[in-house]
This record gives C-alpha cells, sequence and structure tokens, in this order.
C-alpha cells in the first residue's frame, strides 16, 4: 500500500537540497532511493538530501543527543553518505525553525562532522561555526584536462584540495571529477575548489563536489577557501590574534568566512525553504524495483 512522505526544497546559495523529515528514523532511504529523489528529471531533484531525525534515534548520533536534538543525515546527490555540508546545516537549521523545532537565535546541529553551532539571525541570515580546519602535510596538485595547478590540501570534517587559478573558466566544465595527485592523498574521493581573487579580502570560487558534481555553492569548500587563502597572504589567526574574514563568491551568491583566533571559522549565508509537498511511495518503490 502507498502511502505520502512529506518534503521540502530548499537552498543556500542556490546549493539545493531535498528535505525529508523523518523525526524517529523511520525511513528506510538506501543510496538508490536518495538518487532517485535527487535526480532533476525523474525526481525532486538536488544536490544532496537532508535526512532530518533526531539525534537519540539514530544509531551515528545517539551519542551527540545530550548536546543537540537534531541530526543532519547528509547524502550526496548520488546517495553516497558525506560528513559534514556547510550550506545544509544552514538549511537544515532553517526546516526546523520553520517547523518549530527552533526559533532565532543559537542552536546545535549533529552532523558526522561533530556538532555545529548555528546561529539564526532576525534578518534571515545564518550562521554556522564549522569547526577548525586541518591542514594535512604533503604536495597536492589538481588537474583538468591538460592544466595542473598545486593546491592546498584542507579538511573541514570532509576532505578539500584549493586550487588557485588565472580564471574560473580554466576548470573547464566539471562534469568530472578533477584528477589529483598523488592517488592516495584523498582515498575517500575529494571536493576541488578553484579559486581567483577579486580584491583585498575577497575570492570567487566554483567547485567540484565529490559525489554530486559541479554546485552552485560548497559551504565546507568556502570555509577550505578561505583558510587556503588567508595561509597563502601570510594570515593565521592563531598566530596574530586577529581574525581573519573573507567573502567568497560563488556561482550562487555569497558567503562570508571569518577564521577566529582559537581556530574556529563561522560561516554566514542566506537559507531559503521554497516549497514542501509529499511524494508517493510508490513511486520511489517502482524506480528501486
Amino acid at each position: 500500500m502507498s502511502t505520502r512522505i512529506a518534503f521540502l526544497k530548499g537552498h543556500g546559495t542556490e546549493n539545493d537540497f531535498v528535505i525529508v523529515p523523518d523525526p524517529e528514523n523511520a525511513l528506510d532511504l538506501p543510496p538508490a532511493a536518495v538518487a532517485a529523489l535527487c535526480d532533476r528529471r525523474a525526481g525532486l531533484g538536488g544536490d544532496g538530501l537532508l535526512h532530518v531525525v533526531r539525534s537519540a534515534a539514530h544509531p551515528e548520533a545517539r551519542e551527540m543527543a545530550a548536546e543537540a536534538e537534531w541530526f543532519m543525515d547528509y547524502r550526496n546527490g548520488d546517495g553516497s553518505v558525506a560528513e559534514m555540508c556547510g550550506n545544509g546545516v544552514r538549511v537544515f537549521a532553517r526546516y526546523l525553525q520553520r517547523a518549530g523545532y527552533a526559533v532565532a537565535g543559537d542552536l546545535a546541529v549533529a552532523t558526522r562532522g561533530g556538532v555545529k553551532r548555528v546561529h539564526l539571525a532576525k534578518n534571515g541570515d545564518v550562521t554556522i561555526g564549522m569547526g577548525r580546519a586541518l591542514l594535512p602535510e604533503g604536495d597536492v596538485e589538481v588537474s583538468v584536462g591538460e592544466r595542473s595547478w598545486p593546491a592546498r590540501n584542507v579538511n573541514m570534517g570532509n576532505p578539500h584540495a584549493v586550487a588557485f587559478v588565472a580564471d574560473l573558466a580554466h576548470a573547464g566544465d566539471l562534469y568530472a571529477p578533477p584528477s589529483h595527485t598523488p592517488a592516495g592523498a584523498y582515498p575517500d574521493g575529494v571536493n576541488v575548489e578553484f579559486v581567483v581573487d577579486r580584491g583585498p579580502g575577497h575570492v570567487a570560487m566554483r567547485v567540484h563536489e565529490r559525489g554530486s558534481g559541479e554546485t552552485r555553492s560548497c559551504g565546507t569548500g568556502a570555509c577550505a577557501v578561505a583558510v587556503a587563502a588567508a595561509r597563502r597572504d601570510g594570515a593565521d589567526p592563531a598566530v596574530t590574534g586577529t581574525p581573519a574574514t573573507y567573502t567568497v563568491d560563488v556561482p550562487g551568491g555569497t558567503l562570508v568566512i571569518t577564521e577566529r583566533p582559537d581556530g574556529e571559522i563561522e560561516m554566514t549565508g542566506p537559507a531559503v525553504i521554497v516549497a514542501e509537498g509529499e511524494f508517493d511511495s510508490a513511486w520511489l518503490e517502482g524506480v528501486l524495483a
């Protein structure tokens, strides 16, 4: 017998998501189901899926339940599991506010990358405490076609390779993942950012997200870019005691990233819920048959 399953659509700087509320973790969402829902022609369409679950109801989040009531069970558009999604956390928090589970002010959200601190501002912006960046040692290079660039290895709870380029068009169409060396640098794949300067403290980027292809925005990627740009520019807040702030333009809008002297990185940007509705479980079962 078919049932109606609620969903919403939302985006953060045009990084868009299917949102599936499931507080008690009752839905089975295997990778093929997620990929079908995120399909832009035959499904609902999205760069990824936000599965909204109470932390106490999910085996991967129960240990965080005392800190954060809600767990963002995030999936890439191809159905694969991801540790974190910065734009996704903002949209996730906006959904909690819309549903009456949160109000303007401070909120904690559990993710596979740890508990993230969120501030829902009254002006509509959402600020996320993204944690600290790790900068693994070793040289990395990324390539598209005949072009190659040195890249900065930055981990924001998920892996990034940040390459500064002369022209964003040099990244090509980004349908396929850019290659990287050494091959063992990213055993689980990598998000690759291509970056150009726009002015002091101001950069623009394009990104190929692991499991999703090129997206209009990537929150963890913008944070990785800001950290890489700061180090390139000789700024390390832990050394200077002065926060480093970068405006990061993405194809879908603008994010503001601040790295504080204690290492915490904050990301501020919009989050919008654009639609809500229902899909028929029989449709999904038919897709998976």
